[in-house]
């Protein structure tokens, strides 16, 4: 309604046939179309998002290395609540750009499945990497039973193995601090064994073993 009484009025303001006048009218068009292209850009993004509710209110997502829940679900912006509290702002056209991953969308089969890895020296025999391993996960609390934690062999690398560990949460909800105990039982676990841990990087062998005392931890 403004812009159509806008241009309506426009002949009738002093000096508008001038070409200086014209030439900011024209400026003034040009940064206008500019700044609005995102802004529309952004609200067909937020339709899209809302039509096809890729993204729900309350969804648990990962996107441009924040995770986080759902909060709003905006025409131009959806709003994400970190684990710290933390109130994130992702344009609607970044939900659609970005990749992004829904962990409350988990398969039809399985669930979720999340995964951590670990270079371990080729001297290490395999399957007592892989016991280790197994045995991390069966400390960690919040796993599902069945299906149980398993073990591949993801690389190759110039020093060391890297066996990657996967593991099925019975519930998205608290995932940082599941990812915590689970790190905190593998170094227990290499700890008393006295395996090193040779990611993320690696140069020579010590004199001496890195390896931690075993602390009892608390139940």
């Amino acid at each position: 309604m403004v812009i159509c009484s806008i241009v309506v009025a426009f002949p009738y303001i002093p000096g508008s046939g001038s070409d200086a006048f014209q030439g900011i009218t024209i400026f003034l068009g040009v940064i206008l179309s500019l700044g609005s292209s995102s802004v529309i850009g952004n609200l067909l993004a937020g339709l899209v998002v809302i039509y096809r509710r890729g993204v729900n209110r309350g969804d648990i997502i990962e996107i441009d290395g924040f995770t986080g829940r759902v909060e709003s679900v905006l025409v131009l912006e959806t709003l994400l609540r970190t684990p710290r509290s933390k109130l994130i702002s992702i344009p609607n056209s970044r939900l659609l750009n970005a990749n992004l991953t829904n962990y409350s969308r988990p398969g039809a089969s399985d669930g979720v499945i999340l995964s951590t890895r670990v270079g371990i020296g080729y001297e290490e025999p395999q399957a007592k990497v892989e016991a280790m391993l197994l045995e991390a996960a069966s400390r960690t609390k919040g796993l599902k039973a069945s299906p149980g934690a398993f073990v591949l062999r993801s690389e190759l690398a110039d020093f060391a193995v890297v066996y990657e560990l996967f593991i099925y949460p019975a519930s998205v909800e608290a995932m940082p601090r599941l990812r915590s105990g689970l790190h905190a039982n593998i170094l227990d676990v290499f700890n008393e064994e006295k395996v090193q841990i040779m990611t993320p990087a690696y140069d020579r062998d010590p004199e001496e073993p890195k390896i931690a005392p075993v602390e009892p931890r608390k139940a």
